[in-house]
């Protein structure tokens, strides 16, 4: 690792999976404007190293779902953290450390930071609010400041020696600026007299053999019932498009897999049949009606249902604090259900109508735009070594 000038500081930034790569990609841009002596180098994908970090290895390495799925990749994960724990430890050690979300793998870096002396930003936090509620005080022990992307978090927090602020949600910059650029275009294609539902598979390769023959099987009882349909299917930036084409040779169904914004692909369609993730809050603020369904092994949902404890698993349904868009777990998403309930939006013009209106609001909830642009200045400002704000050190005092 080259030495830093006077005016340059290193950042090492590590992101877990696609979702990170992405928020991460849209802070170094951020950050160049903020920043310029601002060096990243760490763990991502394409994004992140299109914004100009140096990527010590990728973030599909890592990016694995399930905890059945995990073990049988342990190995691997630990060398790939005993990597990081030695640039830690280097003479070269980083400025700070930026996590971003993926918390098994992240919080045990921030304990080896901690220990290096290296002051920590964690951005987009582990989903305490979900399961093992406990990591808050561990949070707050390995952890300087966090980067908080939902509304309701702060609160979770309060009491803890750490700064806790929320900095607006990182998918309403995203969208704001497809917005921009996109301005009145419509390049949607098809015919207006055929319908069009996507089928949105995410971005995990460790899950596709557990949700993709439900989607499959579920279009083509769509397909069945209401032949005039066409399916439009985004290929994230992990996954390969070949990999679904030879899934789909012989279907005989109306596919077409597209490689396109995920915001102008949502907008093109009536419905989508989406998996839960990240991808289910860049549906709602699009604006589109939706169903959303989760499988894993059996192993891997038998151990997990009885570690989480949510009311729901969409984050459209998170953030709106009830039930607004359809969801299935594991047995319950069959293609018998899910299929009724593309049906149900295609063709109730009044239930597709009121949840478009509710997915209004849960962009509202999120706030404004400029979630990068905070936690860019927030990582400039702890590159410098001011590790706390001057407010929350105030607060801190009891001023």
């Amino acid at each position: 690792m080259l030495q830093p000038s006077a005016d340059e500081r290193n950042i090492m930034i590590v992101a877990g999976e696609s979702s990170g790569d992405l928020h991460g990609g849209n802070l170094l841009h951020a950050a160049a404007a903020i920043d310029p002596g601002l060096n990243f180098f760490g763990v991502g994908g394409d994004r992140m190293r299109q914004a100009g970090c140096r990527i010590l290895f990728p973030a599909e390495e890592l990016s694995v779902m399930g905890l059945v799925e995990v073990a049988f990749q342990l190995p691997r994960i630990l060398q790939r953290l005993r990597q990081l724990k030695q640039v830690l430890y280097s003479p070269q050690k980083p400025d700070l450390l930026v996590l971003i979300d993926f918390p098994d793998f992240n919080l045990r870096l921030a304990k080896e930071a901690k220990k290096a002396g290296v002051p920590v930003l964690y951005y987009i936090s582990p989903k305490v609010w979900a399961w093992r509620s406990g990591r808050i005080r561990t949070i707050a022990r390995r952890v300087d400041r966090l980067a908080l992307i939902f509304p309701f978090e702060p609160a979770l927090f309060a009491g803890e020696a750490v700064e806790a602020v929320y900095v607006g949600n990182p998918l309403l910059d995203e969208f704001s600026r497809f917005e921009k650029e996109a301005g009145t275009e419509n390049s949607c294609g098809g015919r207006k007299d055929v319908r069009t539902i996507g089928i949105f598979p995410g971005s995990r390769r460790s899950e596709l053999k557990y949700i993709f023959p439900t989607l499959l099987d579920t279009a083509e009882k769509i397909y069945r019932q209401q032949p005039d349909v066409r399916f439009l299917l985004p290929v994230a930036p992990s996954l390969e498009k070949s990999y679904f084409e030879q899934r789909l040779a012989g279907a005989g169904l109306p596919f077409e897999i597209v490689e396109e914004n995920i915001y102008r692909v949502a907008g093109c369609c009536d419905a989508v049949l989406c998996v839960s993730g990240t991808v289910t809050l860049q549906i709602a603020l699009a604006g589109t009606p939706m169903v959303i369904l989760y499988k894993a092994s059996p192993l891997s949902y038998a151990i997990g249902s009885r570690l989480v404890k949510i009311d729901h698993f969409g984050l459209a349904n998170i953030v709106a604090g009830k039930r607004i868009v359809p969801e299935y777990v594991q047995d319950e998403a069959s293609p018998e259900t899910l299929s009724g309930e593309i049906l149900r939006l295609l063709n109730d013009r009044d239930h597709a109508r009121q949840m478009r209106q509710e997915l209004v609001r849960v962009r509202e909830l999120l706030g404004e735009p400029g979630c990068s642009r905070k936690v860019a200045a927030m990582a400039a400002e702890m590159s410098r070594g001011q590790i706390h704000s001057s407010s929350y050190r105030k607060a801190a005092r009891g001023n």
